[in-house]
């Protein structure tokens, strides 16, 4: 079973994109410990973000500050990768209290 990262998309990086996925992939291949992709809501940082999981090959963890920003990713994730493992995790906690 191929168990390459191959994303499935009639999209090609439009505008900053190619740069973003250049310098991303970049960072990453020398070990910078964090990065950020900035970008206005509907700039296209999801794709972005998926074309440097396929240009890396390498299984990643993604995090959203909410639920319904989770799902978002989520479907839009399994649609992108749709012959790769994509799954989904939220915690039904309201709140986080460590123990005494």
């Amino acid at each position: 079973m191929d168990r390459r990262f191959q994303m499935v998309t009639g999209f090609e990086p439009r505008g900053d994109q190619p740069r973003a996925i250049a310098e991303l992939t970049e960072g990453l291949e020398r070990g910078v410990p964090f990065q950020t992709l900035l970008g206005v809501t509907g700039s296209g940082k999801t794709f972005t973000a998926a074309k440097v999981i396929e240009h890396q090959q390498r299984p990643t963890l993604i995090l959203a500050p909410n639920k319904t920003l989770a799902a978002q990713l989520y479907g839009e994730m399994r649609d992108l990768f749709p012959h790769n493992a994509v799954q989904y995790f939220v915690s039904y906690y309201d709140y986080y209290q460590p123990e005494a």
